[in-house]
């Protein structure tokens, strides 16, 4: 197998990987099951991390379709309570670095949601670069 052809099926899984934890995190019930137990909460937010990491280490542009699916994902974590709480200490520091964020600026809906997620656990610093008008967090949701 030609190594693009290998890159290009890791590129797929990481995309698949990404689309699972949106599917998950989309229903209450998916949110509910990871935020019942840090174990659980903990290992979507580490594969989650790996994920921007090695977006990070891609030598040309990050994937904007892999980093919007990442970025809604830890938006949909922000509205469980105890997951929000997680995210201010857990939360890659890659995603409030304007270098590494610059690459979202053609793309409004993810820059968006990358703001209001950061102004969600704390940083409303680095989310008004992106998005000036959202200075409040959205509502955490009950069970």
């Amino acid at each position: 197998m030609p190594a693009t052809s290998l890159l290009d099926a890791l590129s797929d899984a990481r995309a698949s990987g990404a689309l699972y934890c949106v599917l998950l995190t989309a229903l209450q019930v998916g949110l509910n099951y990871i935020c019942a137990t840090a174990e659980r909460f903990f290992a979507v937010g580490a594969v989650l991390g790996n994920m921007v990491v090695a977006q990070a280490q891609v030598q040309d542009l990050p994937s904007q379709r892999l980093l919007k699916h990442i970025i809604r994902c830890y938006l949909r974590l922000s509205d469980n309570p105890r997951a929000r709480e997680a995210l201010r200490s857990c939360l890659p520091e890659l995603l409030r670095n304007p270098q590494f964020t610059g690459s979202l600026k053609n793309d409004d809906t993810t820059r968006r949601w990358l703001a209001q997620l950061l102004v969600n656990v704390g940083f409303p610093d680095p989310a008004a670069t992106l998005a000036p008008d959202i200075v409040a967090p959205t509502p955490l949701t009950t069970s």
